[in-house]
Protein backbone atom coordinates (compact mmCIF):
# COMPACT_ATOMS: atom_id res chain seq x y z
CA UNK A 1 0.00 0.00 0.00
CA UNK A 2 1.15 3.69 -1.07
CA UNK A 3 2.64 5.34 2.29
CA UNK A 4 2.23 8.75 0.51
CA UNK A 5 -1.50 8.14 -0.55
CA UNK A 6 -1.81 6.79 3.18
CA UNK A 7 -0.63 10.19 4.04
CA UNK A 8 -2.98 12.55 2.43
CA UNK A 9 -5.70 10.10 2.88
CA UNK A 10 -5.20 10.64 6.87
CA UNK A 11 -5.02 14.28 6.44
CA UNK A 12 -8.18 14.59 4.52
CA UNK A 13 -10.01 12.15 6.70
CA UNK A 14 -8.44 14.11 9.29
CA UNK A 15 -9.74 17.78 8.08
CA UNK A 16 -12.87 16.61 6.42
CA UNK A 17 -12.23 19.00 3.23
CA UNK A 18 -10.00 18.47 0.40
CA UNK A 19 -9.25 21.75 0.21
CA UNK A 20 -8.07 21.92 4.01
CA UNK A 21 -6.45 18.86 3.57
CA UNK A 22 -4.80 20.48 0.29
CA UNK A 23 -3.70 23.49 2.53
CA UNK A 24 -1.60 21.63 5.01
CA UNK A 25 0.00 18.70 2.48
CA UNK A 26 1.20 22.20 0.57
CA UNK A 27 -0.93 20.09 -2.60
CA UNK A 28 -3.33 21.80 -5.17
CA UNK A 29 -6.98 20.33 -4.26
CA UNK A 30 -7.32 18.37 -7.69
CA UNK A 31 -3.72 16.39 -7.25
CA UNK A 32 -5.59 15.93 -3.34
CA UNK A 33 -8.33 14.18 -5.15
CA UNK A 34 -6.34 12.41 -7.27
CA UNK A 35 -4.45 10.42 -4.88
CA UNK A 36 -7.91 9.84 -2.99
CA UNK A 37 -9.68 7.80 -6.30
CA UNK A 38 -6.63 6.14 -6.91
CA UNK A 39 -6.21 4.93 -2.99
CA UNK A 40 -9.90 3.67 -3.03
CA UNK A 41 -9.26 2.69 -6.68
CA UNK A 42 -6.58 0.21 -5.40
CA UNK A 43 -8.43 -1.11 -2.04
CA UNK A 44 -11.62 -1.71 -4.19
CA UNK A 45 -14.07 0.59 -1.88
CA UNK A 46 -15.52 3.68 -1.24
CA UNK A 47 -13.96 5.56 1.15
CA UNK A 48 -15.75 8.67 1.60
CA UNK A 49 -19.30 10.20 1.13
CA UNK A 50 -19.30 13.27 -0.70
CA UNK A 51 -21.78 16.18 0.19
CA UNK A 52 -22.08 19.86 -0.22
CA UNK A 53 -20.82 20.34 3.59
CA UNK A 54 -17.31 18.05 3.08
CA UNK A 55 -16.53 14.60 3.44
CA UNK A 56 -17.28 11.68 5.75
CA UNK A 57 -15.96 8.37 5.95
CA UNK A 58 -17.61 5.84 4.57
CA UNK A 59 -17.29 2.00 6.80
CA UNK A 60 -14.45 1.34 5.18
CA UNK A 61 -13.06 4.78 5.61
CA UNK A 62 -13.55 4.86 9.32
CA UNK A 63 -11.54 1.30 9.83
CA UNK A 64 -8.33 2.93 7.47
CA UNK A 65 -8.49 6.01 9.41
CA UNK A 66 -7.77 4.13 12.86
CA UNK A 67 -5.23 2.51 11.38
CA UNK A 68 -3.84 5.28 9.63
CA UNK A 69 -4.42 7.19 13.04
CA UNK A 70 -2.01 4.33 15.10
CA UNK A 71 0.44 4.84 12.60
CA UNK A 72 0.60 8.20 12.92
CA UNK A 73 0.59 8.60 17.07
CA UNK A 74 3.51 5.94 16.00
CA UNK A 75 5.53 8.01 14.08
CA UNK A 76 4.66 11.43 16.48
CA UNK A 77 6.26 8.64 19.29
CA UNK A 78 9.50 7.86 17.49
CA UNK A 79 9.86 11.60 15.97
CA UNK A 80 10.20 12.39 19.85
CA UNK A 81 12.05 9.88 20.84
CA UNK A 82 14.49 10.98 17.96
CA UNK A 83 14.39 14.23 18.98
CA UNK A 84 14.77 12.81 22.88
CA UNK A 85 17.73 10.84 21.95
CA UNK A 86 20.94 13.36 22.04
CA UNK A 87 19.94 13.13 25.89
CA UNK A 88 18.25 10.33 26.54
CA UNK A 89 19.91 6.52 26.06
CA UNK A 90 17.18 3.37 25.29
CA UNK A 91 16.47 0.70 22.94
CA UNK A 92 18.53 -2.31 22.06
CA UNK A 93 22.40 -2.70 22.13
CA UNK A 94 24.38 -5.67 20.74
CA UNK A 95 27.77 -6.03 22.74
CA UNK A 96 29.89 -9.41 21.74
CA UNK A 97 33.39 -9.90 23.84
CA UNK A 98 35.08 -13.34 24.96
CA UNK A 99 33.26 -15.71 27.36
CA UNK A 100 36.35 -15.08 30.28
CA UNK A 101 35.89 -11.25 30.21
CA UNK A 102 32.46 -10.96 29.40
CA UNK A 103 31.14 -13.05 32.60
CA UNK A 104 34.07 -12.57 34.73
CA UNK A 105 34.83 -8.78 34.30
CA UNK A 106 32.03 -7.44 32.41
CA UNK A 107 29.03 -9.02 33.79
CA UNK A 108 29.47 -8.18 36.90
CA UNK A 109 29.55 -4.62 36.11
CA UNK A 110 26.71 -3.86 34.58
CA UNK A 111 23.97 -3.35 36.96
CA UNK A 112 25.94 0.26 37.28
CA UNK A 113 25.09 0.92 33.48
CA UNK A 114 21.54 0.12 33.99
CA UNK A 115 21.35 2.21 36.95
CA UNK A 116 22.29 5.43 34.79
CA UNK A 117 20.52 3.89 31.59
CA UNK A 118 17.32 1.98 32.72
CA UNK A 119 15.49 1.92 29.71
CA UNK A 120 18.89 0.12 27.49
CA UNK A 121 18.23 -3.16 26.26
CA UNK A 122 21.78 -5.50 26.26
CA UNK A 123 22.16 -8.68 23.77
CA UNK A 124 25.62 -9.89 25.53
CA UNK A 125 27.15 -12.45 23.35
CA UNK A 126 30.12 -14.16 24.90
CA UNK A 127 31.88 -16.20 22.21
CA UNK A 128 35.48 -16.72 21.60
CA UNK A 129 34.33 -16.13 18.30
CA UNK A 130 35.18 -13.04 16.57
CA UNK A 131 31.72 -11.53 15.13
CA UNK A 132 31.25 -9.18 11.97
CA UNK A 133 30.84 -5.62 13.60
CA UNK A 134 30.48 -3.97 9.66
CA UNK A 135 28.10 -6.67 9.01
CA UNK A 136 26.26 -5.80 11.71
CA UNK A 137 26.22 -8.81 13.39
CA UNK A 138 27.13 -6.89 16.81
CA UNK A 139 27.27 -3.15 17.76
CA UNK A 140 30.49 -3.00 20.11
CA UNK A 141 33.01 -5.97 20.36
CA UNK A 142 35.62 -6.11 23.46
CA UNK A 143 38.54 -8.32 22.22
CA UNK A 144 41.73 -9.44 23.27
CA UNK A 145 43.44 -8.61 19.70
CA UNK A 146 43.42 -5.35 17.69
CA UNK A 147 40.25 -6.14 15.28
CA UNK A 148 41.44 -6.52 11.84
CA UNK A 149 38.28 -5.38 10.02
CA UNK A 150 37.90 -1.87 8.16
CA UNK A 151 35.65 0.80 8.81
CA UNK A 152 35.86 0.18 13.05
CA UNK A 153 36.68 2.54 15.52
CA UNK A 154 38.79 1.25 18.05
CA UNK A 155 40.52 1.72 21.40
CA UNK A 156 43.07 -0.11 23.43
CA UNK A 157 41.13 -0.19 26.60
CA UNK A 158 44.24 -2.34 29.03
CA UNK A 159 46.62 -4.86 28.58
CA UNK A 160 46.75 -7.96 30.73
CA UNK A 161 48.29 -10.81 31.06
CA UNK A 162 47.93 -14.43 32.13
CA UNK A 163 49.26 -15.74 35.10
CA UNK A 164 49.11 -18.41 38.05
CA UNK A 165 46.92 -18.02 40.95
CA UNK A 166 46.09 -20.26 43.92
CA UNK A 167 43.72 -19.76 47.09
CA UNK A 168 45.67 -19.84 50.42
CA UNK A 169 43.94 -23.08 51.55
CA UNK A 170 45.17 -24.67 48.18
CA UNK A 171 48.95 -23.56 48.95
CA UNK A 172 49.25 -24.32 52.60
CA UNK A 173 47.59 -28.01 51.96
CA UNK A 174 49.81 -28.09 49.24
CA UNK A 175 52.93 -26.47 49.80
CA UNK A 176 53.93 -23.11 47.77
CA UNK A 177 56.07 -23.39 44.47
CA UNK A 178 59.14 -21.87 44.71
CA UNK A 179 60.56 -22.31 40.92
CA UNK A 180 58.19 -23.40 37.48
CA UNK A 181 59.99 -26.87 37.99
CA UNK A 182 58.13 -27.23 41.10
CA UNK A 183 55.04 -27.40 39.12
CA UNK A 184 55.33 -30.71 38.62
CA UNK A 185 54.40 -31.70 42.04
CA UNK A 186 50.91 -29.56 41.69
CA UNK A 187 47.64 -29.58 39.48
CA UNK A 188 47.70 -27.42 36.92
CA UNK A 189 43.82 -25.78 35.69
CA UNK A 190 44.05 -24.48 32.43
CA UNK A 191 42.16 -23.84 29.43
CA UNK A 192 42.87 -26.65 27.02
CA UNK A 193 45.46 -25.35 24.78
CA UNK A 194 43.33 -26.81 21.60
CA UNK A 195 40.13 -24.25 22.61
CA UNK A 196 40.16 -21.04 21.51
CA UNK A 197 41.24 -18.34 23.60
CA UNK A 198 44.29 -15.96 23.62
CA UNK A 199 47.40 -17.36 22.44
CA UNK A 200 49.62 -15.75 25.23
CA UNK A 201 47.47 -18.00 27.35
CA UNK A 202 47.86 -21.62 25.59
CA UNK A 203 51.74 -20.76 25.19
CA UNK A 204 51.81 -20.69 29.01
CA UNK A 205 50.07 -23.19 29.74
CA UNK A 206 52.48 -25.26 27.07
CA UNK A 207 55.54 -23.58 29.20
CA UNK A 208 53.83 -24.86 32.60
CA UNK A 209 53.14 -28.32 31.18
CA UNK A 210 56.64 -28.67 29.67
CA UNK A 211 57.76 -29.26 33.25
CA UNK A 212 56.11 -32.30 33.15
CA UNK A 213 53.20 -31.99 35.54
CA UNK A 214 51.73 -35.20 37.05
CA UNK A 215 48.09 -33.92 37.33
CA UNK A 216 46.19 -31.32 35.37
CA UNK A 217 42.18 -30.01 34.72
CA UNK A 218 41.90 -29.01 31.48
CA UNK A 219 38.32 -26.53 31.25
CA UNK A 220 37.01 -24.92 28.41
CA UNK A 221 36.44 -21.52 29.31
CA UNK A 222 38.15 -19.52 32.68
CA UNK A 223 35.10 -19.13 34.18
CA UNK A 224 35.37 -22.90 34.90
CA UNK A 225 39.05 -22.86 35.17
CA UNK A 226 38.39 -19.71 38.54
CA UNK A 227 35.88 -21.93 39.85
CA UNK A 228 37.87 -24.73 40.23
CA UNK A 229 40.67 -22.62 41.65
CA UNK A 230 38.85 -20.92 44.32
CA UNK A 231 37.49 -24.65 44.95
CA UNK A 232 41.14 -25.48 45.98
CA UNK A 233 41.39 -28.19 43.41
CA UNK A 234 44.95 -26.74 41.89
CA UNK A 235 47.21 -23.77 40.81
CA UNK A 236 45.61 -21.93 37.81
CA UNK A 237 46.20 -19.79 34.58
CA UNK A 238 43.85 -17.27 34.89
CA UNK A 239 44.28 -13.63 33.41
CA UNK A 240 45.20 -10.81 36.05
CA UNK A 241 41.73 -8.62 35.72
CA UNK A 242 40.48 -11.61 38.11
CA UNK A 243 42.41 -10.41 41.29
CA UNK A 244 40.26 -7.19 42.02
CA UNK A 245 37.31 -9.33 41.99
CA UNK A 246 38.46 -12.37 43.93
CA UNK A 247 40.68 -11.21 46.40
CA UNK A 248 40.98 -14.77 47.76
CA UNK A 249 43.56 -15.89 44.31
CA UNK A 250 47.13 -15.80 45.57
CA UNK A 251 49.51 -14.98 43.16
CA UNK A 252 51.95 -17.90 42.83
CA UNK A 253 55.32 -17.78 40.77
CA UNK A 254 55.32 -13.93 40.28
CA UNK A 255 58.36 -14.12 37.56
CA UNK A 256 56.05 -16.59 35.27
CA UNK A 257 53.62 -14.52 33.48
CA UNK A 258 52.40 -14.24 29.80
CA UNK A 259 53.25 -11.48 27.33
CA UNK A 260 51.01 -8.61 27.32
CA UNK A 261 47.10 -8.89 25.76
CA UNK A 262 45.89 -5.75 24.78
CA UNK A 263 41.95 -5.35 24.92
CA UNK A 264 40.33 -3.40 22.51
CA UNK A 265 36.87 -1.59 22.04
CA UNK A 266 35.53 -1.63 18.56
CA UNK A 267 32.66 -0.69 16.94
CA UNK A 268 31.53 0.25 12.69
CA UNK A 269 32.21 3.96 12.11
CA UNK A 270 28.59 4.20 11.21
CA UNK A 271 27.88 4.08 14.36
CA UNK A 272 29.64 6.96 15.78
CA UNK A 273 27.50 9.01 16.86
CA UNK A 274 25.06 6.59 18.26
CA UNK A 275 24.07 7.17 22.02
CA UNK A 276 23.85 3.60 23.02
CA UNK A 277 27.07 3.33 22.01
CA UNK A 278 28.63 6.52 23.54
CA UNK A 279 26.66 5.63 26.65
CA UNK A 280 28.59 1.73 26.72
CA UNK A 281 31.94 2.87 25.76
CA UNK A 282 32.06 6.10 28.09
CA UNK A 283 30.62 3.30 31.15
CA UNK A 284 33.47 0.47 29.86
CA UNK A 285 36.18 3.59 29.99
CA UNK A 286 35.22 4.82 33.81
CA UNK A 287 35.30 0.87 34.86
CA UNK A 288 38.14 0.23 33.28
CA UNK A 289 39.83 3.54 35.44
CA UNK A 290 38.48 2.11 38.62
CA UNK A 291 40.48 -0.90 37.81
CA UNK A 292 43.46 0.97 37.55
CA UNK A 293 43.12 2.88 39.85
CA UNK A 294 42.54 0.11 42.47
CA UNK A 295 45.13 -2.17 40.98
CA UNK A 296 47.72 0.59 41.68
CA UNK A 297 46.21 1.21 44.83
CA UNK A 298 47.03 -2.82 45.72
CA UNK A 299 49.93 -2.84 44.05
CA UNK A 300 51.95 0.13 45.87
CA UNK A 301 50.43 -1.48 49.57
CA UNK A 302 52.46 -4.31 48.47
Amino acid sequence: MDWDKLRIFHAVADAGSLTHAGDSLRLSQSAVSRQIRALEDALGTTLFHRHARGLILTEQGELLFDATSTMAKKLDTAAARIRDSEEEVFGELKVTTTVGFGSLWLTPRLSKLYDRYPDLKIDLMLEERVLDLPMREADVAIRMKEPSQADLVRKRLLNIRMRLYATKEYLERAGRPERLEDMRDHRLVSQNTLAPQVQAGAQLTHRIRAQDVRSTLNVNNYFGVLQAVLSHIGIGVLPDYLTIDFPDLERVLPDVESVEVPVFLAYPEELRQSRRVTAFREFVQEEITAYRRQQSSENSVE
